[in-house]
């Protein structure tokens, strides 16, 4: 797919929102002057895109057939969490065509972004549930120096997302190939990181719900791409978060962005030192 194409397509998601509640409104003239998608990314979406289309074909990864339908729904969903998840160091300016060749294209470029994370701890994702890789894997191409888990029972959508990750060569991911419950049984929590888990358009949403809360370290977040009408249902299963307020996602009447974060205190706190 054309990746000036894609870039418009995705400059309502990436144009300024509403920031979550007590989150500081990004001031561009504190930062730099890169930009979001750069050419190298647009390179990575389109390669991506072309993979999901050539293995829809033999397995079910999406209803959605179109590839500009595909930009809007799936990536443009995922990276308006990423700005809200991960907010940019650096200013988001979404390309027209006459500016792509502004854009570097280099190896450097792909490893350091204008979205470079300003958390001084290391950074950490897990994505429930991850079917075709979203938000999951545009998470990474946003913010590229997150460490990186998906989710997926499905050992045929396994396989895919481990080629497009091989694809687009991104590195510090991990596919986990089994249901929530089982990456809970036989992964430690490292409370040490700084957490976030997301989850988006899984079944049996009010049964894994529960499972993915508890992957979310005390003080890390649990980001739901969800219906206005799962919102009370996710207050209400997960009382000890304290919820923000749902962000409406661009060009949808339904589907909201909700991100909770986990007020839990740390094992040592409530134990207390030996």
């Amino acid at each position: 797919m054309d990746p000036a194409r894609i870039a418009e397509l995705l400059r309502p998601f990436l144009s300024p929102s509403p920031t979550l509640a007590g989150a500081q409104v990004e001031s561009p003239a504190s930062f730099g002057q890169s930009a979001f998608p750069s050419t190298a990314q647009l390179r990575d979406i389109s390669t991506y895109i072309d993979m999901l289309l050539r293995w829809n074909s033999r397995i079910n990864l999406t209803a959605v057939r179109s590839p500009e339908e595909i930009v809007s729904r799936h990536f443009g969903e995922s990276f308006f969490a990423a700005r809200h998840l991960f907010p940019p160091s650096r200013p988001i300016i979404p390309h027209t065509h006459a500016d792509q060749e502004l854009v570097p294209s280099s190896q450097e470029q792909r490893q350091t972004p204008g979205t470079a994370i300003t958390n001084p701890h290391l950074s950490t994702a897990i994505d429930v549930g991850s079917g075709a890789g979203f938000p999951a894997l545009p998470l990474k191409i946003w913010a590229p120096d997150i460490r990186l888990t998906l989710i997926e029972s499905n050992h045929k959508k396994v396989a895919f997302l481990r080629e497009v990750i091989r694809g687009i060569t991104l590195t510090d991911v991990n596919v986990f190939c089994g249901r929530a419950e089982d990456f809970v049984a036989a992964n430690s929590p490292n409370p040490s990181t700084d957490n976030v888990v997301t989850l988006r358009a899984v079944a049996r949403f009010q049964s894994v719900l529960p499972t993915a809360a508890h992957l979310v370290h005390p003080g890390g977040r649990l980001a739901l791409l969800i219906g206005h009408a799962q919102v009370s249902q996710a207050i209400k299963l997960i009382p000890h978060f304290d919820w923000q307020p749902p962000i409406a996602i661009p060009g949808s009447k339904e589907r909201v962005l909700v991100v909770g974060r986990n007020r839990s205190l740390p094992q040592s706190s409530v134990t207390g030192p030996r």
